[in-house]
């Protein structure tokens, strides 16, 4: 099997669709981009594992960077992808191939089109295991091991918007409450002390709570605070002695982590926790000269991104970075997942627009 670049978007994307590429399996996928990548005169193609590299090296002033992973939640019998009114149905049509199909139209078209001008160096990161666990992701082993591959004056990953340019990200953590108890038989509750029940004060404080709107360069991030998972029990005759929730905190990227875990607590005050996971935010960025030229040429007023993305990454590295993409969000590791061909076509449109149009001046000392 062979990927054809110069296949329409809405095609390419169906076929990359139909390569299953569930998070750690994306192997197979990572050969096919790489193969073809490979093909296309002009780029330089490194791999990390199952994450592939490509990148100009044509002496311009500025360095935009795309980004997109390979690998999708688990399928939920919505493969082979479907074609309905205009629509892509299938596993990772939305989160995010159609993201990944209009970033290899892109590396292919723009780098092989005699009449065509880039207005600046880009590179191509296409990364393995973003929808799990932080330590796996492909992206962060690049940042370990591969700093100079992802320099750039601006990153765009083509995450899902709606065609919308969502600006930085939420920060997120995770934290453990344990409540204890007195084991006994149900019989003899009075004999116990139920750490189901002790939960009960905890999750009226959760349901109490108001969360805080912050509006940063125009975005109005939301902040949440809530119960994502109970566990406890022994048996049906047996009064629990440990209750766990697992308390989820979305925060603004105007907090980093120590201070939201600092909030935490003092929201939470009295009940033991336990840190089990964090991931700091990203603010808007939008003063940079590199990412104000993109929402130019979107044309489009930025948003707040709800929910984390690796545009953190690139913020720590201190590099202005964008979620913009074709997928819808609301659709995403649902079993209707899809994507509106047409916008995979009006995202393909802008991206070539700002990587031809005039040429951007590189951020200097003292600017952002």
């Amino acid at each position: 099997m062979h990927l054809d670049l110069a296949a329409p978007v809405g095609e390419l994307t169906r076929v990359l669709v139909d390569v299953p590429s569930v998070s750690g399996t994306e192997a197979v996928l990572a050969d096919l981009v790489h193969r073809a990548l490979a093909d296309v005169a002009g780029l330089r193609v490194d791999r990390d594992g199952d994450a592939v590299v490509a990148r100009t090296d044509l002496g311009r002033a500025t360095r935009v960077l795309l980004a997109g992973h390979l690998d999708t939640v688990p399928i939920a019998d919505n493969l082979p992808a479907r074609t309905v009114d205009g629509r892509l149905y299938g596993c990772g049509t939305s989160d995010m191939k159609s993201g990944v199909a209009v970033m290899l139209r892109l590396a292919a078209g723009l780098t092989t089109t005699p009449d065509t001008t880039l207005a600046h160096d880009v590179t191509w990161v296409f990364y393995d295991n973003e929808e799990v666990t932080a330590d796996r992701n492909g992206l962060r082993r690049l940042v370990a091991g591969h700093r100079d591959w992802l320099d750039a004056d601006l990153a765009v990953l083509l995450e899902p918007t709606s065609g919308e340019v969502e600006a930085g990200c939420q920060g997120t953590l995770r934290v453990v409450v344990t409540l204890p108890g007195r084991r006994a038989h149900s019989a003899r509750s009075w004999l116990g002390e139920n750490a189901i029940h002790a939960a009960a004060p905890l999750l009226e404080r959760l349901a109490a709570y108001r969360a805080r709107t912050v509006t940063i360069d125009g975005c109005a991030y939301r902040e949440g605070l809530n119960a994502v998972l109970v566990s406890g029990g022994v048996a049906g005759n047996v009064i629990p002695d440990a209750c766990q929730v697992t308390v989820n905190f979305r925060f603004a990227p105007d907090r980093d982590v120590a201070g939201a875990l600092e909030h935490v607590r003092e929201v939470l005050n009295g009940f033991a926790l336990e840190l089990t996971d964090s991931a700091g935010g990203a603010l808007p960025g939008l003063t940079a000269p590199a990412v104000s030229a993109f929402v130019a040429a979107a044309g489009r007023t930025p948003v707040a991104k709800y929910g984390w993305t690796d545009v953190a990454r690139f913020a720590a590295l201190g590099i202005p970075a964008l979620n913009y993409g074709p997928g819808d969000p609301n659709f995403a590791h649902t079993r209707d997942e899809y994507v509106e061909i047409e916008r995979i076509d009006a995202a393909e449109d802008v991206l070539r627009r700002y990587l031809t149009g005039p040429l951007i001046a590189p951020a200097t000392a003292g600017q952002p």
